[in-house]
Formats: structure tokens, sequence, C-alpha cells
């Protein structure tokens, strides 16, 4: 059974962060590790992290200065043992039992790839008319720029093997993590498979991080990547 590394990058999610812990524990997948980064959160997310610094099976870290998601997950990434690498977001949109489905799917491929769980290939609710639509657009766009069929290029879920991912610098510091680990993938030439996951979205007043000045971003992401390294 290969080790499942579980990134969770963490800002200010105090309210939601020990129910996701639980129900990342609670996947009936043994060999895991789960690494929480916390990116200098202001609110008692660092206090909630550190009651799991001696636990088995966690890894902790912290940041002095924020450095965005892309910066929290870089952290994450440098401390995986997993032959498999996935991240999940500290709040409650994702259902971690879907990690199964993707690592079922990755074990059905002989040839090295990366497995995305689409949220539009699954059922998902509460999911805003500026969301859909931009997630829908940088997806057309992710397809155009690189020839492929993907429907949820956006998606957190992206299962990943080590191997891959030691091989890709990021460079992006916030939400534009997802239109450069994509892009820089499908450079490389490896096959990216889709499978159908759930999602719950919730609202910027609930405590959402990403607005729309973060999709054009991520549209320059895509655009700058397809042309360098």
């Amino acid at each position: 059974m290969k080790k499942l590394s579980i990134v969770i990058p963490v800002y200010n999610e105090e309210k939601t962060l020990t129910s996701i812990v639980s129900k990342v524990e609670e996947v009936n997948y043994q060999n895991k590790e789960i690494i929480l980064v916390d990116d200098c959160s202001k609110d008692k997310s660092p206090q909630i992290i550190s009651s799991y610094k001696d636990k088995k099976g966690f890894v902790v870290c912290f940041h002095e200065k924020n450095r965005g998601k892309g910066g929290a997950l870089k952290t994450g990434f440098t401390k995986a043992t997993g032959d498999l690498i996935i991240v999940q977001d500290a709040d409650l949109e994702y259902d971690p039992q879907d990690y199964l489905k993707l690592i079922d799917k990755y074990n059905e491929n002989t040839n090295k790839c990366v497995i995305y769980g689409s949220r539009f290939m699954g059922n998902y609710k509460d999911m805003s008319n500026l969301h859909f639509l931009g997630n829908k657009l940088l997806t057309l766009i992710t397809n155009i720029l690189y020839g492929q069929t993907l429907t949820d290029m956006e998606t957190c879920y992206k299962l990943i093997p080590k191997e891959i991912i030691t091989k890709v610098d990021i460079k992006s510091l916030r939400f534009n993590f997802e239109p450069e680990i994509t892009a820089k993938i499908l450079k490389m030439g490896y096959k990216i498979n889709e499978v159908p996951i759930s999602y719950s979205g919730r609202t910027l007043r609930e405590g959402k991080h990403i607005t729309w000045k973060d999709g054009f971003s991520a549209i320059w992401t895509l655009i700058k990547f397809r042309f360098v390294n």
C-alpha cells in the first residue's frame, strides 16, 4: 500500500479545522500522514494545530510570516514522506472520503499519472454563479492552451505522485497554485485523469478566501507558464 501524504494549508480556519482533521482521520486508508501548515494565522488555528504535534501520523509546521497558500503548500510538500500527495483545504467544502476514489483510479493506471477530483463530474452544491463561471472559464482556457479535455482544473483534490511533484518548482504564492501545477504537470508530459467527487461550497461571509481577483491571476498564470518554465 502506497503511503499517502495529506497536506493541509491553514490560514484563519479555527471554525472548521478540528472538524476537517477528524474527517481526514476517519478515511479508511491506514498508510497516511497528515501535514498541517499554519500560514501565520491570526485566530486560534496555531493553538489547534499545536494540539496535534505529538500525535502519531501528524506533522505540524508554522510560518512566522504569511506566505500565501502556495507558500504553505511548498512547506508541506518538503515535509511529505508519502508516495502520493494530495492537498486538503482546511474548510468543509470537500469530502475526504473521496480520496479513495482518486487512489483507486491511480491504481488502475500502469503509467505514471496524476488524478484530479472533478466537482463537475460529481455532485456539487452551493457554488455561486460567479465561481461556477470562473471555474468553467479557467478550465476552458487550460484545455485550449494545453490541448486537454479536463472538466475541473481548479479542483483542490489533485493526487500527485511525490516523484512528479518534486520536479515542480512552485512559484505561485496565492491561489494561482492550481493553474501553475496543472500547467507544469502537462508540460512535463504527464497525463491527468479525472474522477467525480462531491463539493459543498461556502461563501465569503463563511470564510471563503478566494475572490474574483484571483481568477484574473489564474488566467495570467495559465498563459505565462504555457510559454515559460
